[in-house]
């Protein structure tokens, strides 16, 4: 069985996003926690908490309640870009730079390993 966990509009670029969750891609839930909770970048805490939400989620779909983290795999970890947000910064002579700040979205399916 597998759960999914989404979290939308993230302030981070899609980008940066990726360096971290190739990091943990296919990996059991319990080191893919360890490996975020020691990771140095901005976006692992966000990572982290939706990892745990999809992993309540599949706790909360089946029917026999708890299941180790040792038992859960990452079958699928994606960032998608999320809506850009554009600005502007005067520059000199009249003229105006464009600033885009972009957001991300991020999707992490988890599945149990003994359905295998």
């Amino acid at each position: 069985m597998e759960a999914r966990a989404i979290k939308r509009y993230v302030g981070s670029s899609p980008r940066k996003m990726r360096l971290t969750v190739d990091l943990i891609r296919n990996k059991r839930v319990d080191e893919a926690l360890s490996i975020l909770k020691y990771s140095k970048k901005h976006s692992s805490k966000v990572i982290e908490k939706t990892l745990l939400s999809a992993y309540s989620n599949l706790m909360n779909k089946l029917d026999t309640g708890r299941i180790n983290q040792e038992e859960v795999i990452i079958k699928e970890a994606y960032v998608n870009g999320g809506p850009v947000l554009k600005r502007i910064l005067p520059a000199p002579q009249g003229r105006a730079f464009r600033i885009r700040k972009r957001s991300s979205h991020l999707t992490l399916v988890v599945e149990n390993i003994e359905e295998e």
